[in-house]
């Protein structure tokens, strides 16, 4: 068995590394010493999941735990067992039992047609040819290592907090300058559309929202607000009441149209709130949905169900916003008696496409808004699972070319 790496070291050696240090260790036993390795890395994605690996390796259990083998799990998947001559016929049984395992996949159906499922050594005659295929690994691994650590460093920095803290001093003031300034340049919109096969999109409602970056470039350029969570969560809460209060203008037309706010559950419990709910007509509290980020709603779960409950019986819809696939299982929308929810578009949504197809249809696709699409391949994901409501930077130069398209056509003389 191979010898447990020294204490005190600082991470534990590669699956790479231990072969190339057994193999070292053989070098004068290798005589009735032979190796097999699986080429698991050949295997269809859907066939080199965790448990599939974890499964294949477990084959040879029986040999490791009666110290006639020694199996390495590689970084690129594939299985590297050595072990005693003597038990040849065993091995050639979890082999015959890994290919009946995997016995649909290309790799193991086109064997002996340019692929190979296993490869076979002796250590006695093939012992230096072996030595070098894992010195190879190794190098290997130890490359895709110092890659991933660039990338994390590049991440790290890139993603490092610019600028100097953000203090209770500092909010103070924004809040004080909130009071007077004139947010209305800061107001930005967003449509959410409805997109059905090659029609054009079709706007739903307006999400109405302040810009934080741009409010931090006027107020605040060399201060990093998302220095400190609480702060920033309380910068939130005095910018809900200053975009109600905007809202509360009898002379503004934008609660004629159909619109969605950002809010804290601490703003709808608000003497603000219930202002803006006076002012709002009673037959369009239908139209106006209120969104709620994940992090507020389950830092007071009982405060939340108390608004979203009062919001309800205004005739106001719910929508809880910023999800990302990974944290739906912790989100039951029904549970949570929200009316909508807001999945982050990620490439990484197309990867075991059928199982997060029948995730989203738990949820119900016609209540899911895919948002941040900024890209054409978003939509037709989105398509692809029944999904209809979409946002984001490339539905917004849809409607923009829909829009001078049809303006065109109306410029156009008509021909009698």
């Amino acid at each position: 068995m191979l010898n447990a790496p020294p204490a005190g070291s600082q991470r534990t050696a590669s699956q790479e590394t231990l072969l190339l240090d057994y193999l070292h260790r053989l070098e004068r036993h290798r005589a009735d010493r032979r190796a097999v390795q699986v080429h698991l890395s050949g295997l269809a994605v859907q066939n080199r999941r965790e448990h599939h690996l974890r499964m294949a390796a477990g084959t040879f259990d029986g040999l490791v735990k009666m110290l006639h083998a020694q199996v390495f799990q590689l970084g690129n998947a594939d299985l590297m067992l050595v072990y005693k001559a003597q038990v040849q016929e065993e091995v050639e049984a979890a082999i015959v039992k890994l290919r009946f395992l995997f016995s649909d996949d290309p790799l193991v159906v086109d064997e002996g047609m340019g692929t190979t499922f296993c490869t076979w050594f002796s250590l006695d005659r093939e012992y230096d040819v072996l030595m070098a295929l894992a010195q190879g690994l190794v190098q290997e691994e130890q490359s895709k290592l110092r890659a991933a650590q660039e990338r994390a460093g590049l991440e790290s920095r890139a993603s490092k907090p610019k600028g100097s803290p953000f203090t209770p001093e500092l909010l103070a003031r924004v809040e004080a300058g909130l009071g007077q300034a004139d947010l209305s340049n800061l107001m930005r919109r967003q449509a959410v559309c409805a997109l059905v096969g090659s029609a054009p999109p079709q706007p739903v409602f307006h999400e109405l929202f302040i810009s934080i970056a741009d409010l931090r470039q006027v107020m605040l350029p060399s201060i990093n607000v998302a220095s400190s969570p609480w702060l920033f969560q309380q910068l939130t809460e005095t910018l809900d009441r200053r975009v109600l209060s905007m809202l509360n203008k009898h002379d503004d037309r934008t609660l004629e149209g159909d619109i969605s706010i950002n809010l804290n559950v601490s703003t709808i419990l608000s003497p603000e709130f219930l202002v803006f709910d006076d002012n709002v007509k009673a037959g369009m509290r239908g139209t106006i949905v209120l969104e709620l980020q994940k992090v507020d709603i389950f830092a007071d779960l009982g405060a939340y169900l108390f608004a979203r409950d009062f919001a309800h019986d205004r005739g106001y819809r719910i929508c809880v916003d910023g999800l990302t696939y990974s944290m739906l299982p912790f989100v039951d929308r029904e549970r949570l008696g929200a009316d909508l929810i807001k999945l982050v578009w990620e490439p990484s949504l197309t990867e075991e496409k059928d199982k997060k197809t029948d995730a989203l249809k738990r949820i119900g696709v016609t209540r899911i808004i895919l948002c941040r699409c900024d890209t054409p391949s978003s939509i037709e994901y989105g398509h692809s699972v029944g999904i209809t409501l979409f946002q984001g930077r490339h539905i917004e130069n849809m409607l923009l070319h829909d829009i001078r398209r049809r303006g065109i056509a109306r410029a156009r003389p008509r021909s009698y």
